[in-house]
């Protein structure tokens, strides 16, 4: 059996939509449903079993003997969370459980980090596994500290021999694709510019405040969601591989790319609005961020990564403009 935690939610419903496509599985979702429309994420695929995230340590009491691999997608992932002790407890005590469960019941353990963890980028975007490189790293918001600190944790365990089977960390740079729309504020830009062009004609995106970028110039690593499931799949396929890598395309593109590629899947011409920066995040508003690719490419990830004009069109025409927009 496979577990995947937060398995309802973006990242992980489409993980679970890669793993029913080749017929792996069974698969087990720990996550919450509330009362909206996220079920609509798991809807066409298989799933054996659901629990609630407060009954997994009872759960696998009973149903760990059958778990050879756990997907740790679980979290609290809005950048804008301020309850410091609810992110600690969700994001990193509840990982550090299911570290020591894995390796204690010879079980694999692939888990979502962030890019979160890098900060404002002056340090750069290499994904170093030296706990002390790990801890040189300076995240901004309480999210990407709690993604931080575990995988100091991973990393220093994993050097003392007290890791699972497999472990593999990634962290996820900008991510867009299908099964997103539950996220509300923190859905992708590439799901929020389709809406704006779908109902106005017009896009609007933030002015730069530095000289040396364009207004719209502002880069971001924008990664297809499939490519991120590519390479959870590889490391499933390959479980001599642990570490902490990051995923993302490697090829930073600027917002008003991201624009034209809109424009161009809805067949709109270009028409955009500026608008300042708010200076409540104008101070630490991030230029530029881009995956290094090299290392988990030396482990022999050779998949090639989706380029932002064919993911957008894939994304609005397969997805966004039709009845049914959920993989």
């Amino acid at each position: 059996m496979i577990l995947v935690t937060g398995g309802a939610g973006f990242i992980g419903s489409n993980l679970i939509a890669g793993l029913a496509a080749r017929g792996l599985g069974p698969i087990a979702v720990c996550d919450r449903f509330g009362d909206g429309a996220k079920w609509k994420n798991l809807a066409k695929h298989p799933i054996v079993a659901t629990v609630l995230p407060e009954h997994l340590p009872a759960w696998l009491d009973e149903n760990g003997s059958s778990v050879n691999c756990v997907f740790h997608m679980g979290a609290i992932s809005a950048t804008t969370e301020t309850d410091v002790d609810l992110i600690l407890e969700t994001n990193l005590a509840l990982s550090m459980r299911l570290w020591y469960w894995c390796a204690e019941n010879d079980a694999r353990l692939i888990y979502a980090s962030s890019a979160a963890t890098y900060g404002d980028g002056t340090l750069g975007f290499d994904d170093d596994n030296d706990p002390k490189a790990l801890a040189a790293l300076r995240p901004l918001n309480p999210y990407g500290w709690s993604k931080q600190l575990f995988d100091g944790n991973a990393a220093r365990l994993a050097g003392q021999g007290a890791a699972p089977l497999q472990w593999a960390g990634l962290k996820f740079f900008n991510v867009y694709g299908p099964n997103e729309y539950h996220k509300g504020g923190m859905r992708s830009v590439a799901h929020q510019l389709f809406e704006q062009v779908r109902d106005t004609g017009r896009a609007r995106l933030f002015r730069s405040h530095r000289p040396d970028y364009e207004d719209g110039g502002q880069m971001r690593d924008f990664v297809w969601v499939g490519d991120c499931v590519d390479m959870m799949l590889w490391l499933y396929d390959n479980p001599h591989v642990s570490g902490v890598f990051n995923c993302g395309s490697g090829k930073a593109r600027s917002f008003l790319d991201l624009a034209r590629a809109v424009f161009a899947a809805l067949g709109k011409a270009e028409s955009i609005d500026w608008l300042d920066t708010p200076m409540e995040i104008r101070r630490h508003y991030q230029y530029f961020t881009e995956a290094r690719m090299d290392r988990i490419a030396a482990a022999g990830y050779k998949s090639p990564a989706t380029s932002l004009e064919t993911g957008v069109a894939t994304y609005i025409k397969d997805y966004l403009a039709t009845d049914d927009p959920y993989r």
